[in-house]
């Protein structure tokens, strides 16, 4: 495990980037509902619409595509997040392309948040029983790399100060992480009943099971608890979190 240390954010802005709906009720739902109770704002920004995350020949991108966006939505409604924009990019083929950096940049340019929680892109797998997703990786990566430096700098885009986006700077940035990696680790114990209401209005994603259901938690919980390693914290949420000059 990393040194824990004393992080100076997130501020009073937070912007969430994953690659698809439900990613980021996974993973940092906890801590946005946690910040949001705080009165800070959170914004959404999915690469994908997550349009192939079915099993069933009969549900078709096109068709899959805006349920996938209607639950992601509801699910940002529970949480109190204030704006979910979706990119478009095809679910399962994602890279790092100058187009997302551009397009993640944008965002960045026009939301000006004060902090970015995405994906780890080094994190490729979990023992032997767990792979993650390529399109997580392509998401973490062109999430930092506009970060720093596209949405920073002046002359990356010059069609982005066209459309009069100016530079900003994110100075606090969070990826997500397994405990022993997480440098960070936020206390979602009080809103760990929000967290799981709001993964369960992923509804094509919970096998038809929802909040209610008195199993529907087990799986939350059981990750918080893991997530929270030899914090002392009873469920957490595990990052590592830099601080860019």
């Amino acid at each position: 495990m990393q040194e824990p240390i004393k992080h100076e954010g997130p501020g009073d802005h937070i912007m969430v980037i994953v690659a698809h709906p439900d990613d980021a009720e996974f993973m940092k739902a906890g801590s946005v509902a946690k910040w949001i109770g705080e009165g800070r704002k959170v914004s959404y920004l999915l690469c994908t619409s997550g349009d192939k995350g079915t099993s069933d020949p009969a549900m078709t991108p096109d068709k899959m595509g805006p349920v996938r966006q209607a639950e992601q939505r509801a699910a940002c409604a529970v949480l109190g997040v204030e704006e979910v924009v979706f990119l478009g990019y095809p679910d399962g083929l994602l890279v790092n392309s100058l187009d997302l950096r551009r397009d993640i940049s944008r965002e960045i340019r026009r939301l000006k948040p004060s902090a970015v929680l995405t994906e780890d892109p080094t994190w490729r797998y979990i023992g032997q029983e767990y792979i993650n997703h390529p399109d997580h990786r392509a998401a973490g990566d062109a999430a930092l790399d506009a970060v720093f430096p596209s949405a920073r700098d002046y002359h990356v885009y010059p069609d982005l100060i066209a459309e009069g986006l100016l530079p900003h700077k994110v100075p606090h940035v969070y990826l997500s992480a397994g405990p022993g990696d997480a440098n960070v680790h936020i206390d979602i114990s009080e809103v760990m009943d929000i967290k799981i209401k709001a993964l369960h209005e992923h509804k094509s994603q919970m096998n038809g099971r929802t909040a209610d259901d008195p199993e529907a938690g087990d799986f939350v919980r059981m990750l918080g608890k893991y997530m929270a390693g030899d914090s002392g914290m009873e469920y957490a949420e595990a990052f590592k979190y830099f601080k860019l000059d």
